[in-house]
C-alpha cells in the first residue's frame, strides 16, 4: 500500500473517531455517519498535497517535545510575574527572525510551537524569504531581545535535528528562491 493511501485511511479513521467522541457514543448508526461524513469531508474539501523530506528522528522529537515544554512553562511564570509585578506594562514589539527551516510543512510546525509559548504571537510568515514577523509580550531590554533569539534558534536547531537534517535533504526538490 503506497505512502498517499494509508494516509487517506488514516484520515478516515481519524475523523470518524472524532465524530464517534462528539456524540459521545459507540454505535452502529454513529459509525455508518461518522464514515459517511468523513468520506464527504474528503472528497468535498481535500487538503492540497504537502512535499514531505527527509525522515522523523525519535530522540531529536523527544528532546523537541521536552524543550518546548520547558520554554512554554518559563514563558507562561514569566507572563504570570509581568502581570502581578508592582510596575508599568512591559513593553511590547514586533521582531523579525530569519529563519534557517526548509520544509513548509516543518516551518509551519515551527509557527504552531512558538505560538504556544506565552508571551508570542507569530503575525506574519513569509515563504519565499524564510521569515517571520513575532509579537513579543516584553522587548524592554537588550536582554529580554536577546533571551528570545536564543529561544528561537535553539527550537530551530531541534526541528531541523527533528525533521530535516541536512544530509537527508535534496537540494532538487528545496523551495527556497
Amino acid at each position: 500500500m503506497s505512502r498517499s493511501w494509508v494516509l487517506r485511511v488514516f484520515v478516515l479513521v481519524w475523523l470518524t473517531v472524532v465524530w464517534i467522541w462528539l456524540w459521545g457514543d459507540i454505535s452502529f448508526a454513529n459509525l455508518a455517519g461518522g464514515l459517511a461524513v468523513a468520506l464527504l469531508i474528503m472528497i468535498a474539501l481535500p487538503l492540497p498535497r504537502v512535499a514531505v523530506e527527509g525522515r522523523l528522528h525519535p530522540l531529536s522529537l523527544l528532546y523537541l517535545v521536552t524543550i518546548s515544554a520547558y520554554y512554554a512553562l518559563e514563558s507562561s511564570a514569566q507572563v504570570a510575574w509581568l502581570a502581578v509585578r508592582p510596575a508599568p506594562p512591559p513593553v511590547t514589539g514586533v521582531l523579525r527572525i530569519q529563519l534557517s527551516i526548509r520544509s513548509d510543512l516543518v516551518l509551519v510546525q515551527f509557527s504552531n510551537v512558538l505560538n504556544l509559548i506565552p508571551g508570542t504571537l507569530v503575525l506574519e510568515i513569509d515563504r519565499a524569504r524564510r521569515t517571520m514577523l513575532v509579537h513579543v509580550l516584553d522587548i524592554g531590554s537588550d536582554r529580554a531581545v536577546e533571551q528570545f533569539h536564543r529561544t528561537v534558534r535553539r527550537l530551530e536547531e531541534l526541528f531541523i535535528a527533528t525533521f530535516e537534517r541536512p544530509a537527508e535533504w535534496h537540494e532538487e526538490r528545496e523551495t527556497r528562491p
